[in-house]
């Protein structure tokens, strides 16, 4: 099944569980993950793998399984499959049910192209998560949020009042979602807000990175001339804009465009990249190596 014919978030089926694993690569580490869940009365319906080398290297795989069949409940499920197989093999890994939707945080400003696509297709069926809050620093967007019967709080952020608003917007997110999106949020957050708020965090940029920097990236391209536009959604890192990649894409153009038509077609280009990027990492596609990914 090749990537844009996968199943979307309404259409995956249900009662499964999604195995991601990172460990060093070696002999028998696919052979020992089938057996345990055949062994279990799991049923294998997706399996992907990749080495970054086979004499050495890193090994990475996502697996998504029935459960009807398995014959021990979640957590001692789990504790077998970490004492026998994981520990073994050295493994990092996650386990992941499709009855437990993730819980999407979302931060945003006052561009509304990347917040809105996110909320329809939330609605759509189209990403299987749970919105239990977003928060922005300016009152423009509450009617939108709460149209989609989702709760919006606004924190404002001056230069004097980052650290405060940071605390703020911590205590709102603590042990209420499992990731966070950046959508179009024109705030850089500090190193001490990625590493309290414990999850991961995506931000879309509006360029292909590495590409123009500063406050007008579409007036720069202008004048350079370019005969593409594009966007990178990546997790965020202390290191601004240069966490690992998830997503990218370009939109072709010509001399005839204005800084305003390439603002719109940047755009439009913004919310694809985002919305793909939350997808894959929403269906645990997304292997984290460095600071580049896998993405299955």
């Amino acid at each position: 099944m090749t990537q844009d014919a996968r199943p979307t978030a309404s259409q995956q089926p249900a009662n499964t569980a999604r195995l991601t694993i990172s460990c060093p690569d070696r002999r028998g580490i696919v052979a020992a993950v089938s057996q345990f869940l055949h062994h279990h009365g799991a049923n294998i319906i997706d399996s992907d793998q990749h080495s970054t080398d086979p004499e050495g290297g890193q090994f990475f795989m996502r697996m998504e399984f029935h459960l009807e069949d398995l014959d021990l409940a979640r957590e001692p499920f789990e504790r077998a499959f970490g004492s026998g197989v994981a520990e073994p093999f050295g493994m990092d890994w996650k386990l992941w049910y499709s009855d437990q939707p993730k819980r999407m945080g979302i931060l945003v400003s006052q561009y509304d192209h990347c917040f809105l696509d996110l909320l329809w297709r939330r609605r759509r069926g189209e990403l299987g998560v749970e919105i239990p809050l977003v928060i922005s620093n300016h009152e423009l967007l509450r009617r939108d949020a709460e149209g989609f019967g989702v709760p919006f709080h606004v924190i404002p952020v001056t230069k004097d009042t980052k650290p405060q608003a940071e605390q703020e917007a911590l205590s709102l997110f603590k042990g209420q979602v499992d990731f966070v999106v950046l959508a179009r949020y024109m705030q850089i957050l500090s190193g001490d807000f990625l590493r309290e708020v414990g999850v991961p965090v995506i931000n879309i940029h509006h360029s292909f990175l590495p590409a123009f920097i500063g406050a007008n990236p579409y007036r720069a391209a202008f004048t350079r001339g370019v005969k593409l536009v594009g966007a990178t959604a990546h997790y965020v890192t202390e290191e601004l804009d240069a966490g690992p990649i998830i997503e990218q894409d370009v939109a072709r153009v010509t001399h005839r465009e204005t800084p305003e038509s390439l603002m719109r077609l940047g755009r439009d280009v913004e919310r694809q990249v985002l919305a793909r990027a939350v997808k894959a990492h929403v269906e645990d596609r997304v292997l984290v190596h460095g600071n580049k990914t896998m993405v299955f």
